[in-house]
């Protein structure tokens, strides 16, 4: 592997923001099967759920760069800029399209007891709970800063 490649994996921004990712989709996973009783491993590929698999990388990523290059560096205002807006989309836009999908595929469930449709849903899982985002936050800045101190 090139010397590139090696330092990118080797970036503990990359490695935090990943493993942040990763155990927030586990939880969602978790999460699942404790409510539903049920197995569904398309919970680790989808989006919406508890706890935000999108603001725990984010936010992962932004303190792990805070750690490395420090609180006031630029390079963590942009982290921390793009993680905002991150969080802010996956509880507002993405949300409200979820429940325009949920509607529309209500409407359309109404209209087939009468006519012949397509079957085919729209995603409704799409965005998140501001409770959702949060927890997803703290469990991503736990994440960088367990993965900082070694543990």
């Amino acid at each position: 592997m090139s010397a590139t490649g090696n330092t990118f994996f080797a970036n503990p921004a990359v490695i935090s923001a990943f493993f942040a990712w990763l155990i927030a989709q586990a939880l969602k996973f978790i999460i699942h099967v404790l409510r539903t009783r049920k197995m569904d491993f398309y919970i680790f590929v989808s989006t919406g759920g508890m706890p935000s698999s999108h603001s725990s990388m984010v936010s992962a990523l932004a303190t792990s760069i805070g750690l490395t290059a420090g609180f006031g560096s630029p390079l963590f205002a942009l982290a921390l800029g793009f993680a905002l807006v991150v969080m802010f989309d996956a509880q507002s836009f993405r949300r409200a399209a979820g429940q325009q999908a949920r509607l529309l595929n209500q409407i359309v469930e109404e209209l087939f007891k009468e006519h012949h449709f397509s079957e085919k849903k729209l995603a409704e899982l799409l965005g998140h709970t501001r409770y959702e985002v949060f927890f997803g936050m703290l469990l991503g800045i736990l994440i960088a800063i367990l993965f900082h101190q070694g543990i």
